[in-house]
């Protein structure tokens, strides 16, 4: 007869395998599933190797026009990659003729009126976009724009990046339209205590309206690209602010923008087919 002692120990005892058993089914299935998740890394990571060596996160494509360093400043436009579908293009077709080829050694010499109210118009296919200029805070910028303009260098010339991502900008004023165009001569940089004091990260706030000088990211290179500011972007304090956009203006750039760009990365050539027909710098 079984008694009482040795019925609990066989009860533990068969508690205890149960509990083994479940150990070791735990562990089955914990071995079998660890396996199916390393097969999958795996095949993720032989797909990461693969796209990195075929350059598709390459982040190093040459910028050779217009900021800093990184790609979220107003620089050259990114390389393409596979384009996404495109919707209706918001602009008119550009009006017959080519961006011209004039070079100058030398910038030129000071004509303007430092006191004096000058707008600079740039028609273009999407419409008109007015932009009051700062004469008497960035004179240099501001003549420098009115001999070019004058010579009709302007005419015809693509805006060739807009960035959509980090900043928010439309770059123009490249008759090549690479992104590494100018007019043959650099300015010295203006107006950059405008901003005041740059916070940790460096940077300042580009106001929305804002129209500011591209550079190579050193000093004094201003040639004849420039950005137009179309919502708040966070930039180092050291590109020449020279202009305001009228309102009817920013509502052109906002039609510009929300067409997106051709990368779908957030920064390369516009959708909409942007071109100034003319530009053209009135005093008043």
């Amino acid at each position: 007869m079984v008694t009482k002692d040795q019925r609990r120990r066989q009860l533990a005892r068969e508690k205890f395998e149960r509990q083994q058993l479940r150990r070791v089914e735990a562990r089955r299935k914990s071995k079998v599933r660890n396996s199916a998740i390393a097969a999958v890394v795996a095949v993720v990571a032989a797909s990461l190797i693969g796209a990195y060596a075929a350059g598709a996160f390459d982040g190093s494509s040459k910028k050779t026009d217009a900021a800093a360093k990184a790609s979220a400043t107003p620089s050259a436009s990114a390389a393409a990659t596979t384009a996404p579908a495109k919707g209706p293009d918001p602009c008119a077709k550009p009006a017959a003729g080519n961006p011209g080829t004039a070079q100058w050694k030398k910038e030129p010499a000071q004509t303007i009126d430092k006191s004096a109210h000058y707008t600079f118009t740039l028609q273009t296919t999407c419409g008109a976009i007015p932009i009051s200029l700062e004469a008497a805070k960035a004179p240099e910028t501001v003549n420098s724009f009115n001999f070019l303009a004058g010579k009709g260098f302007f005419d015809h010339t693509k805006c060739h990046r807009l960035t959509t991502t980090g900043i928010y900008v439309l770059q123009c004023g490249d008759p090549s339209g690479s992104g590494s165009g100018g007019p043959g001569y650099t300015i010295g940089d203006e107006n950059l205590d405008a901003f005041g004091k740059a916070g940790a990260t460096g940077s300042v706030t580009y106001k929305a309206g804002t129209v500011a000088m591209a550079n190579t990211g050193q000093k004094h290179t201003g040639g004849s690209q420039f950005f137009l500011v179309y919502k708040d972007s966070p930039l180092p304090p050291s590109y020449t602010p020279f202009g305001t956009i009228s309102a009817d203006g920013m509502t052109v750039l906002d039609k510009i923008a929300k067409a997106g760009e051709s990368t779908g990365q957030g920064d390369g050539a516009p959708n909409a087919t942007v071109v100034i027909n003319k530009a053209t710098v009135t005093k008043s």
